[in-house]
């Protein structure tokens, strides 16, 4: 069954709440505020839409796979008629993350806000799929501590790739320029990267295609009832 207009509607109001909520936080952090829970329990949304939200967390090297499989996998489970969006540099770091940079501390607040946000679209019963780098282990547990305190999954996959398959890859030259010394904290080569040590999914780049690694994926949630 398809989804309804009112949850394909979702995201667009997600991100201009958040954004609006995160440039009131540059002027300082609200303390006179107080939660109001809505009147649509999650066991109401699932069962009107169908279907448990959930979020996939890609990470891996620049250059891994993450987005080209994220973006495979988001066109076929829409085409299984399943609510789903996918969040990735191109639509986060342009627009709701614009203001931080690409040092550590910048790189944690970017991973925390897309905790947040993955965590909201899982709560619509959206099936997110999250593809960044985010090369620490503390901010990938945070953002699935996230979810598991508001009783959400959270499926991480490690996009894995070894750094010589990458640089070679290397689409955008970055790597290039970050062995050039033109790009400072480049993640592998001048900044570090923590790969997960316990991933829900472990997908070899190097070893399987594109086509491969969405019938895994899509295997797995079939396996755990998210689809």
């Amino acid at each position: 069954m398809a989804a309804h207009p009112r949850a394909v509607a979702a995201p667009c109001k997600i991100f201009s709440y958040l954004s609006a909520l995160i440039a009131k936080s540059c002027l300082g952090m609200a303390t006179n505020i107080t939660f109001h829970p809505g009147s649509v329990a999650s066991e109401e949304r699932a069962q009107l839409l169908q279907q448990r939200g959930i979020t996939i967390w890609f990470t891996g090297l620049s250059a891994s796979g993450k987005s080209t499989i994220a973006c495979a996998l988001e066109q076929h489970l829409l085409h299984l008629h399943k609510f789903t969006y996918r969040l990735d540099g191109d639509n986060i770091r342009f627009g709701l993350n614009k203001d931080l940079g690409f040092d550590e501390k910048s790189r944690n607040e970017n991973i925390r806000r897309i905790g947040e946000v993955s965590k909201l679209f899982a709560d619509a019963c959206c099936i997110t799929l999250t593809a960044f780098i985010s090369p620490y282990r503390t901010d990938r547990a945070v953002a699935r501590e996230l979810h598991e305190k508001a009783g959400l999954a959270f499926i991480e996959v490690f996009v894995d790739a070894p750094l010589h398959v990458v640089e070679q890859r290397d689409p955008k030259g970055l790597y290039k320029k970050a062995r050039g010394g033109e790009i400072k904290d480049f993640t592998g080569i001048s900044a570090p990267y923590e790969a997960p040590e316990n991933p829900e999914i472990h997908i070899k780049t190097d070893e399987c295609d594109v086509k491969e690694a969405v019938a895994r994926i899509t295997e797995y949630l079939s396996q755990k009832g998210f689809i």
